[in-house]
């Protein structure tokens, strides 16, 4: 049986479930900072996640109900299982360069929520210290969703994607959003790459995928932090003229590389 392009990237933990965690919650790079902080354990499996949340109750919930829902979001969020390969080189990425955090978890929320992937084009579009105002983006979301949505759960899906922007660094401000530039890092360029690497992007074009996008950066800007990201071992990188080529030996496990090859 042929595997679908969609299927083939699922394996790797990219999600196209049109139904999102922004409709109730945000990017929640807090919680996330807190319980990778409080397990601080790259080889930690998904029942270790499990139960720092709702039996150690790592992140301070009043209740079990409210620390299964607080699991089940991040989890939608970011698999909290190192076996996916979306999550676990995020936390590669995530203890060797505490910088890029913030792009880190944008990047993975934006492979496992659609609605924070539809966005991402309405709000990249707006020039810095621009004004990126709630109704704008409702009325945008309403446009490629008609009538999906209520107006109570227009308003709170745009609240939350505009929070989760905020925490990402693309947007500034409590109530009065404006559009902010992002810091890339030598991590987040890296993990950029990788994510457009699982697409089947190869070379030059890794720097123009979606994912290099979210980083706010030129193209040159981009490479020379895979230089960087490459110096540190982090990846492998190498330019000879106008050839790029980028590959990720130490990320990838054997099944994964299989995947890839039938992507080819």
């Amino acid at each position: 049986m042929t595997i679908s392009p969609k299927n083939q990237l699922a394996r790797f933990g990219i999600d196209f479930d049109r139904v999102g965690a922004h409709t109730s919650r945000t990017l929640m790079l807090e919680e996330l900072t807190d319980v990778l902080s409080y397990l601080s354990n790259p080889n930690a499996a998904k029942t270790d996640y499990f139960n720092a949340i709702t039996v150690d109750n790592c992140l301070n919930k009043r209740t079990q109900a409210n620390r299964k829902i607080t699991y089940r979001d991040l989890a939608k969020l970011y698999t909290l299982d190192p076996s996916t390969t979306v999550f676990r080189v995020l936390l590669y990425f995530w203890y060797r360069d505490t910088e890029a955090r913030r792009l880190l978890a944008l990047m993975c929320a934006y492979c496992r929520d659609s609605l924070l992937r539809m966005t991402a084009p309405f709000i990249l579009d707006f020039s810095e210290a621009a004004v990126v105002d709630r109704e704008r983006l409702e009325t945008f979301i309403e446009q490629q969703q008609p009538d999906r949505f209520s107006s109570a759960t227009l308003k709170s899906t745009a609240q939350n994607i505009n929070s989760s922007w905020t925490q990402s660094g693309h947007l500034t401000g409590r109530t009065r959003k404006l559009r902010a530039k992002t810091t890339a890092t030598p991590g987040s360029v890296a993990y950029a790459l990788f994510l457009g690497y699982l697409t089947g992007v190869r070379g030059e074009s890794l720097f123009q995928t979606e994912f290099a996008k979210l980083l706010d950066c030129s193209t040159d800007q981009a490479i020379e932090l895979a230089e960087e990201a490459s110096r540190r071992g982090w990846i492998v990188f190498k330019r000879v003229g106008k050839t790029i080529e980028a590959v990720f030996p130490h990320l990838l496990t054997q099944q994964e590389m299989e995947w890839l090859r039938e992507q080819s």
